[in-house]
């Protein structure tokens, strides 16, 4: 029985980070992203500060150029929250929240911001997310079957606990890597569409010091000064490429 149900988990465990951008279609993605755009429409206030709607737009026009895409395309929209957040759903949607204006202060590390984010979706983050989670859920569907077929006592909190563990060891650990591809990423973006990628280190450096750091060892993000130093190690790689 505990082999079945090893084996029954071990396909999900074993290569889930490539096997994901499979599992859930361009055209599904793209459509939850619409949907999330559309409640997050309804949820919160658009930023009535017009110069901070053009300062967006104009950052994230050069940034889609750079990045081969159409602006015309491409909705972009500050809103009026206090916290520091910036997002890019499939579907063409930029997001940012007036809270991180405040830490982004220069076109440069508002490029970085923006960046980041495109970086995450050119790299079909949302996509493996999407499907991981699709995964995990048949996962647990599947081991809960067959604990409770075979009677096997505590069925319920054996799947459950086996949640948590597939939840932390499974699915999280991927966000720290991609989100140092979305910085590796970003930072050629921002670099080919004329922004100084060094801006990207005070970035996070204010970003630090406006959040006090997040535990590496419990986040999907890698801990504030890992992150300034693999940037740094990037930069060179993005300046380069900005003059090839």
């Amino acid at each position: 029985m505990h082999l079945f149900v090893g084996a029954a988990l071990a396909p999900i465990v074993a290569g889930c980070e490539r096997i994901a951008p499979f599992i859930v279609s361009d055209e599904t993605v793209e459509q939850l992203g619409l949907e999330t755009w559309a409640r997050l429409r309804q949820q919160m206030p658009v930023s009535q500060d017009a110069r901070a709607q053009r300062q967006v737009a104009a950052v994230a026009k050069r940034l889609l150029v750079a990045a081969g895409e159409d602006p015309n395309r491409w909705e972009t929209q500050v809103f009026a929250e206090p916290q520091a957040n910036a997002f890019v759903l499939p579907g063409r949607r930029i997001g940012v929240l007036e809270g991180m204006l405040r830490i982004a202060r220069t076109e440069g590390q508002l490029a970085a911001v923006i960046g980041h984010e495109i970086g995450h979706l050119q790299a079909e983050h949302s996509r493996e997310r999407v499907s991981a989670e699709t995964l995990r859920q048949w996962g647990l569907q599947l081991i809960s079957f067959l604990l409770q077929i075979n009677e096997v006592a505590f069925a319920r909190e054996i799947a459950a606990l086996l949640g948590v563990g597939v939840e932390f060891g499974l699915v999280r650990p991927y966000g720290r890597a991609q989100e140092l591809e979305a910085d590796r990423l970003g930072l050629l973006m921002m670099a080919k569409a004329g922004y100084d990628p060094r801006e990207a280190v005070e970035l996070w450096r204010r970003m630090d010091r406006q959040g006090g750091g997040i535990p590496a060892i419990l986040s999907t993000h890698p801990a504030p000064q890992d992150r300034i130093e693999a940037i740094r190690a990037m930069i060179p790689e993005a300046i380069k490429a900005a003059k090839a």
